[in-house]
């Protein structure tokens, strides 16, 4: 198992746009520099009333395949 470490700020209005299934993939910068795509569903359990905030850690496995998003902070 993998992983990569992200910081993530996206409005309440921005994620419906991801909610409404306007865009699948979020694709983010991660902290080393490496452009990386994952579902857009995997956010859902960090939505808040003011959007998605915070540090991230997306673990992935050895074929790149996404495994689980966690919230650091």
């Amino acid at each position: 198992m993998q992983g990569v470490f992200f910081s993530l700020a996206i409005s309440p209005e921005k994620y419906l746009q991801y909610y409404r299934g306007a865009a699948k993939a979020v694709i983010v910068r991660s902290e080393d520099g490496r452009k990386i795509q994952f579902p857009a569903s995997a956010l859902q359990p960090f939505i808040t009333a003011n959007g998605i905030n915070g540090r991230f850690r997306l673990l992935f496995d050895n074929n790149h395949k996404f495994l689980k998003l966690e919230k650091l902070r």
